[in-house]
């Protein structure tokens, strides 16, 4: 066994990585879904923007543009979630499918839009200067980027933790959850509840698009990739659990890394037969949150 984990070290801790990335993308879905009851198929757009953003300000390695495409990610992402807010607010009480044909919609326009601007080459982005190294992990050079990202994914998931079970911002939102009526009567706009959470769920979309432009680059389609993943992550970890994102998307890390090193003719097969097996056991996820209700 030990054997066995030290062939396959570089996949394992590549599965942690792409887990972390998938969690930042995962959670603020997760949260939008299963909390405001928004299906957001927008959301691997607004992760694609974040590439793109990192391919148009990073030149080179550099920790300047690199910081400035963060910060116009993580403000483009605030807008577009305001945006998607008022936009789905209209459809609050109907169908959930009016909701997803709308955002599918917009993520079809974003992604033609990108095209048109960036054309359909395949664009790579070096890491900031200091993480493009690797480092020595256990006899195995590592590269440090991607050690970065799994820190990165860590510390995320403890604080969105902590902000929506240990703080009056997360029981706010977990009271509009559970009566939205009963927290308006108290003089709170459950318009703007649902404007914030939109707003953070979509920055943290085009912040993990901009974390992943060093692994994943920027291409038409990656959109598409990355939404079908996050939603496998959040079925898997149940929508609306924190800690069901971030195992989920672990789990899914692993499974995407390993299938592809050790049987990648069968890599597909492994993931969707995972999501399978956890629908069959625990068909609401492994840690199924609260759910809105119109």
């Amino acid at each position: 066994m030990l054997g066995w984990f030290d062939a396959n070290l570089v996949s394992i801790l590549n599965g942690f990585a792409i887990g972390s990335l998938l969690f930042i993308l995962a959670v603020g879905l997760s949260i939008v879904f299963g909390m405001m009851d928004v299906l957001n198929l927008a959301h691997g757009a607004f992760f694609l923007i974040g590439s793109y953003l990192a391919v148009t300000f990073v030149a080179g390695e550099s920790w300047g543009g690199f910081l400035t495409a963060l910060g116009v990610a993580a403000l483009i992402g605030l807008l577009a979630g305001g945006a998607l807010s008022g936009l789905t607010e209209p459809l609050a009480r109907r169908p959930i499918l009016d909701q997803a044909l709308l955002t599918l919609g917009i993520s079809l326009i974003v992604a033609e839009v990108l095209s048109i601007i960036y054309g359909n080459d395949v664009f790579s982005v070096p890491p900031p200067p200091g993480l493009a190294e690797s480092i020595d992990v256990a006899g195995r050079a590592y590269p440090a980027y991607r050690l970065m990202l799994i820190a990165v994914g860590l510390v995320l998931a403890l604080v969105v933790w902590l902000v929506v079970e240990k703080t009056s911002i997360g029981a706010l939102v977990r009271a509009s959850v559970a009566d939205r009526e009963m927290v308006s009567a108290m003089g709170v706009d459950n318009r703007k509840v649902k404007f914030a959470v939109l707003g953070v769920g979509s920055l943290l979309a085009t912040v993990a698009g901009v974390l992943a432009a060093p692994v994943y680059g920027a291409r038409p389609g990656l959109d598409e990739t990355i939404l079908l993943l996050a939603l496998v992550v959040i079925v898997i970890g149940g929508r609306g659990s924190v800690r069901g994102a971030l195992v989920g998307a672990l789990v899914i890390g692993q499974v995407e890394s390993l299938g592809r090193a050790l049987v990648p003719d069968l890599a597909s097969f492994i993931l969707f037969g995972t999501l399978a097996l956890v629908l069959i056991v625990r068909p609401r996820g492994l840690f199924a949150g609260k759910v809105a209700h119109s």
